[in-house]
């Protein structure tokens, strides 16, 4: 009978620290999405793996983003180093030397390894939450979002990391249909 109560008291105990430490997660989720709001610029360096199922790229890139216009400019591979990507609105063209090429979209909206750091901050901004929790000892938010009326799985699914204490983002992977499309690896983050 001592038994049964310890265990009982114990489950009270971490469902309740459980619960205090996804409130922090959400308010520190809104706060950030608050702060991510307010951006109108910001610079970032860029580590994206693209999965297109049978072939899969990997680009290290600059980014900067002023307003509705976002330059990517590539600096891995090798073989592309150079590549400007200029985003504005809905278009997104890779231009070098007057000479553009398209990568081809990873889902049915047009995601595409160029389109996915503003679809990433569109996110940030205006995503919803289906989840948020604290991770690697509270260094790290993760922030999933995802369509309210889907069902998880399917559809597009985004989930960011942000720096607990910079609000950096740090890491974004994008999911089409349970399948991992693109990841994010960023370093550098400066807003302004």
């Amino acid at each position: 009978m001592r038994k049964c109560l310890v265990c009982v008291l114990m489950i009270i105990l971490l469902t309740g620290c459980g619960a205090a430490e996804g409130s922090e997660a959400e308010e520190l989720a809104l706060t950030i999405r608050g702060e991510y709001l307010a951006i109108d610029s910001c610079a970032v360096q860029a580590a994206i793996t693209a999965d297109y199922g049978q072939r899969v790229y990997q680009y290290e890139m600059a980014a900067a983003v002023n307003g509705d216009e976002t330059v990517l400019t590539l600096s891995a591979p090798e073989t592309v180093a150079g590549l400007t990507a200029r985003i504005t609105g809905e278009d997104g063209l890779l231009e070098f030397d007057g000479v553009a090429v398209e990568t081809g979209p990873l889902d049915g909206q047009g995601l595409t390894p160029v389109s996915a750091l503003p679809a990433l901050l569109e996110a940030a901004r205006s995503g919803y939450i289906t989840a948020c929790a604290l991770e690697e000892d509270g260094a790290l938010l993760r922030v999933d979002c995802g369509d309210p009326a889907g069902s998880p799985g399917r559809g597009t699914e985004t989930v960011l990391w942000f720096d607990a204490a910079t609000h950096a983002l740090v890491r974004g992977e994008v999911s089409v249909d349970g399948f991992r499309a693109i990841l994010c690896e960023f370093t550098g983050f400066t807003a302004g």
